[in-house]
């Protein structure tokens, strides 16, 4: 039980918990586990068993929308949940197994094996049937000094030397040299004074005068939101809180508008559209959109000084925002309003208030390799949200350290607009400038710098921290062989 314990205990790193070394302290406690146990088996067990801890507390929240809002019964839902918290738990386990099955020395195994093998397995997941990238281990660091390297390695680098970190201490813990140890020990802390370092470069640079902006929270409850009978009552609150600023750029939340916009009255978003330009401003309205082909999308529009822009939703949450042919069943058992969208493609920024903007949909800024398609012409990111799905859980705390890895793996200020919480500006150092309280009506006014320029991350995306992880895994596999061969080739001593 000690690995699902740690497990568990893992997730305080991530938000609201927000205690990093926690979370290095229990991945250390799996290696140690790791190194003790050379079958693969049972090294993939302890593996499951640490990722149903981490899933089962951290992804919790995946209950509260299959049930509460969804409609799932319980029963149902709670199976759903397990099994999905299960599903992501192999990874781990197939860390534990491939990383059992290299026979390699204490401080090669928790060094080079365990690091790469862990980062491979979570970008793995981050793909694999469209992915779930949430609780990343590096996003438990985004306050720590190992998010130095994000702008370098992005979130999976930080994930890497975490887990550096991580298996130097727990092989320190378990070699008996002390030279050794204290040689691994200088590897940790070298490890995070290097991120301490990079924390204080300056990848990007402002570009003319900040923006004005005003985030736009409704706060309309998720169980009232597609009803009829609050329609009207939701296009009046965004209506009213849309006049109450006179910001030049004005963001709404994902599916502000919960109809087509063709299905909304002309003059309302006439009204909107005029009252921008005469502030010589713009709006970006979250509401989904229909084609002249009839297929319908989770999108963006911009209202007021710019052209008319539409953003269409690339990355959609699976079973949420659209159905595989195959689990067209689920939808008897879910009550999900809109959820078999079609797929944007090419995304583009948008030009608002005189700035080109990379937007992303609520879960699409959990890919940020995705995201870096808009760069380095974006100057600012917009994220527009509408994590009441998930109701008072961990997902709009988590989702919220999701955003400003974002802003620090591409230098850039993230606008984040939700309808519940949490709706934060954040700058391009990742730090949370303001922010309105959840389950609050509001609008919260502040300023956003643009920016220019280029991080590493954003040249290049993944593919560095992947070669480094097969890099490693090389390494090792010499390594070993060497180990191998030399041991064939040493005498035997007979009496």
């Amino acid at each position: 039980m000690l690995a699902a314990t740690a497990g568990a205990c893992a997730a305080a790193g991530f938000s609201p918990f927000g205690l990093p070394w926690l979370t290095g302290l229990c991945l250390t406690v799996l290696v140690i586990i790791w190194l003790r146990t050379p079958n693969p088996r049972e090294a993939a067990l302890y593996g499951f068993l640490f990722g149903a801890g981490l899933f089962g507390a951290g992804a919790s929240w995946v209950y509260v929308s299959l049930h509460q809002f969804g409609m799932m019964p319980a029963p149902l839902a709670g199976a759903a949940t397990a099994l999905f918290c299960a599903y992501l738990a192999l990874f781990p386990a197939l860390a534990g197994s491939l990383q059992a099955r290299m026979e390699a020395p204490p401080g090669v195994q928790a060094i080079l094996l365990v690091p790469a093998l862990w980062v491979l397995t979570e970008w793995m997941r981050g793909w694999l049937l469209t992915g779930f990238p949430w609780l990343a281990m590096g996003y438990s660091q985004i306050d720590s000094p190992l998010a130095g390297y994000a702008p370098v390695l992005g979130v999976y680098g930080v994930s890497l030397l975490l887990a550096i970190v991580s298996g130097s201490l727990a092989a320190a813990a378990v070699i008996a040299s002390l030279p050794g140890r204290l040689a691994l020990v200088a590897i940790a802390v070298s490890l995070i004074a290097g991120g301490a370092l990079l924390r204080d470069v300056e990848w990007v640079h402002a570009s003319g005068a900040p923006v004005a902006v005003a985030l736009v929270q409704g706060n309309i409850p998720q169980s009232m939101k597609f009803e009829p009978a609050q329609y009207a009552a939701t296009l009046a609150t965004y209506k009213r809180l849309v006049e109450s600023s006179n910001a030049r750029l004005i963001v709404l939340p994902e599916t502000a508008v919960p109809r087509f916009l063709d299905q909304v009255d002309p003059a309302y978003l006439d009204g909107l559209a005029g009252f921008a330009r005469q502030r010589q401003a713009d709006i970006l309205l979250g509401a989904p959109y229909r084609n002249a082909s009839g297929d319908y999308f989770n999108g963006v529009a911009s209202l007021g000084l710019s052209e008319l822009q539409f953003y269409a939703k690339s990355h959609l949450v699976p079973l949420g925002e659209f159905v595989p042919p195959e689990f067209k069943w689920i939808l008897g058992t879910l009550h999900i309003p809109l959820s078999d969208f079609s797929m944007g493609t090419d995304p583009r920024p948008m030009r608002a208030a005189g700035v080109p903007i990379g937007i992303t949909v609520c879960y699409e800024d959990a890919f940020g390799e995705e995201l870096i398609a808009q760069l380095p012409e974006a100057a600012l990111l917009a994220n527009l949200s509408n994590v009441a799905w998930f109701g008072d859980s961990l997902a709009p705390g988590q989702h919220l350290q999701i955003s400003r890895m974002r802003a620090i793996e591409t230098g850039r200020p993230m606008l984040r607009a939700t309808n519940t919480g949490v709706t934060a500006i954040i700058d391009q150092r990742g730090s949370v400038l303001a922010q309105l309280p959840q389950f609050t009506e509001g609008v919260l006014h502040a300023t956003a710098q643009p920016q220019v320029g280029i991080t590493p991350y954003v040249r290049v995306g993944n593919s560095a921290v992947l070669a480094a992880c097969l890099l490693s895994l090389l390494l090792a596999l010499v390594y070993a062989l060497r180990q191998r061969h030399f041991a064939r080739k040493r005498p035997t001593l007979t009496a």
